[in-house]
């Protein structure tokens, strides 16, 4: 992880403006939310299920920067005090808390339309309707029936008597349905196929799962210090998380369920899988 994080920052770094001009603060913004640091787990999916297909680096390293920086608007927008009004994000104050509200406002929006720019580019991949399939996938995964879809969900929660489905559903398109991306886009990188797109879409949607329920244990039992961000916020807002449903101890048998799930979905894959593989038996036991 620490290898992919690494090469996909050093892509980041030629990809994102550096700040010129009188909108030269835009770029600063959009600098420090995406070099805040985080663990790149999503570039980690995209260049591991690109490996599966013998992609060209640079347009795996393109689909993996698109893929973080619009995450990182999502998180952006997500800290706004009109959301979940978080003043800590990866150890340090968010992009709002660090310049303003208006300018956090516009830096998300930057980043979510630069993934876009990235992806369409020719240096991608040379097939112009490879880079539309990317494109569609990515749009829809972010869009009102994705990640969108789920901060609504999100956003009412609190208000719902929601149960174990509701929580699921919440969980897949919110954060999900990203992850589901990034596997999907070694496949259509590679041309590999709708059936390799389903294996690798089946994996991402149980390792998502076992993610968010190890951040939601990590929001009950772990501390701000050792997280980076704010904990306790699901039980201050009265929100439902499969950890509330189960207990924790149910909900770690579950996520270990789970995440054998996920490893099972990728039988038939050889020894280039054995990093996917290794990801949610990892996410297990992690602490950030």
């Amino acid at each position: 992880m620490g290898e992919a994080a690494k090469a996909v920052e050093e892509m980041l770094e030629c990809l994102l403006p550096k700040p010129h001009g009188l909108h030269g603060r835009i770029h600063e913004a959009m600098r420090y939310a995406t070099f805040a640091g985080g663990k790149r787990l999503r570039p980690f999916l995209v260049l591991h299920s690109a490996g599966l297909f013998a992609v060209n680096r640079q347009g795996a390293l393109r689909a993996a920067a698109a893929i973080e920086v619009l995450h990182t608007y999502s998180l952006v927008h997500d800290d706004l005090p009109c959301m979940d009004d978080d003043d800590l994000r990866r150890g340090r104050p968010t992009a709002h808390k660090a310049f303003d509200e208006a300018t956090a406002v516009l830096a998300g929006d930057a980043l979510l339309t630069i993934a876009f720019e990235i992806l369409a580019h020719e240096e991608t991949h040379a097939s112009a309707e490879v880079r539309c399939r990317l494109i569609a996938r990515l749009a829809e995964a972010a869009g009102s029936n994705g990640m969108i879809g789920g901060q609504m969900i999100d956003m009412v929660a609190a208000e719902s008597a929601f149960g174990a489905d509701d929580v699921i559903l919440l969980q897949r398109l919110k954060t999900g349905q990203l992850f589901e991306f990034a596997c999907e886009a070694g496949p259509i990188l590679g041309q590999a196929g709708e059936r390799h797109r389903g294996r690798l879409r089946d994996y991402a949607r149980d390792m998502g799962l076992v993610f968010q329920i190890t951040d939601d244990l990590l929001d009950v039992t772990s501390t701000a210090e050792k997280t980076g961000k704010a904990v306790g916020k699901d039980k201050d807002h009265g929100k439902a998380t499969l950890v509330s449903i189960y207990g924790v101890d149910g909900a770690r048998r579950e996520a270990a369920t789970i995440a054998d799930r996920a490893v099972a979905a990728l039988d038939g894959y050889g020894p280039e899988a054995d990093e996917l593989r290794a990801l949610p038996p990892f996410l297990l036991d992690r602490e950030t």
